[in-house]
């Protein structure tokens, strides 16, 4: 169950891998100077959920032990909690991005970071209410855990599609700090 549970979860580390593509110049100076600003302060928060997520990988292709894998997916959820937390409040304090719609497109990716800061919380609350005693119940909660990680990421991807769509990939991609390392299909 571990093992599939990393797989699941490893699907949250999807999200931010969006971020990882090539880019190139464009020749919008002031796009690219809005994403340096981004990606500059998302470095630090894209770092913590790819930590995250390499440890509830590692506990889970590592630990048997029910209280182990609790206590380091609780840990990890939490993280991501206020990493995409941050996320939203960067986007929110650097001001609208220079495309159409800026305004629009800044508020709806904030809101759909925001969206999977809760989602993640609430899946820190799932994890922290299982019995780690009852390996049986603990499996059981383990899947609705999993089953909810969907729902969780869904307002990231949210907001990587509104800034795709508002015209920022390409100047989101060429910058170093929204970039992160990709996980080959034999990591999944």
């Amino acid at each position: 169950m571990n093992k599939k549970l990393a797989a699941a979860l490893s699907g949250g580390a999807v999200l931010m891998l969006v971020l990882s593509g090539c880019g190139g110049d464009d020749g919008q100076e002031k796009a690219n100077a809005w994403a340096k600003k981004v990606c500059d302060q998302w470095q630090p928060e894209l770092k913590k959920i790819e930590t995250a997520n390499a440890e509830i990988k590692r506990v889970a292709s590592e630990s048997s032990k029910s209280d182990e894998v609790q206590k380091t997916d609780s840990a990890a959820f939490g993280t991501m909690t206020e990493s995409y937390k941050a996320m939203a409040a960067v986007l929110q304090s650097v001001g609208a991005p220079p495309v159409k719609n800026g305004a629009a497109t800044q508020e709806a990716a904030a809101k759909g970071f925001e969206a999977t800061s809760k989602g993640y919380a609430d899946l820190k609350a799932m994890m922290d209410a299982l019995d780690a005693q009852d390996k049986a119940k603990f499996a059981d909660g383990l899947k609705q855990v999993a089953g909810g990680l969907k729902d969780a990421t869904k307002g990231g991807q949210d907001a990587l599609h509104q800034l795709n769509a508002g015209g920022l990939d390409k100047a989101i991609n060429s910058q170093k700090g929204c970039q992160v390392a990709t996980m080959s299909a034999s990591d999944k």
